[in-house]
């Protein structure tokens, strides 16, 4: 088994935090620190944001790969978070990325249903 944290250097921890709450729907799955925070997003996966004033913000850039594309971008959508882009490839694969305040990339795609 492998487990993969994904982190994300941020330097506005709180807008960081209520962003990430909208996004993925829910509080963290941990708490880490007052300053660190993350969400479970697959059985071996999670996402983390750190307040990291050291680090610059604003250049992760991850991608989950889902079953329920849809049902997930409209879900995000009712919680008032909306694609900054969205791109479609050959093999039908779609792509939304969403960007958080710091310009840090989360992008969710998935096979057409």
């Amino acid at each position: 088994m492998v487990d993969l944290i994904a982190g994300i250097a941020v330097h506005d921890y709180p807008g960081a935090l209520a962003w990430y709450e909208k996004l993925f729907g829910s509080p963290p799955t941990f708490v880490v620190s007052d300053t660190e925070a993350l969400w479970e997003v697959t059985e071996y996966g999670a996402i983390a944001i750190e307040r990291r004033l050291d680090r610059p913000s604003g250049g992760a850039m991850h991608t989950l790969f889902v079953g329920d594309l849809d049902e997930r971008i409209a879900a995000i959508s009712e919680r008032g978070v909306e694609p900054a882009d969205r791109e479609i490839y050959d093999n039908g694969v779609r792509k939304l990325i969403y960007r958080d305040p710091e310009g840090n990339e989360i992008g969710i795609g998935g096979r057409p249903a």
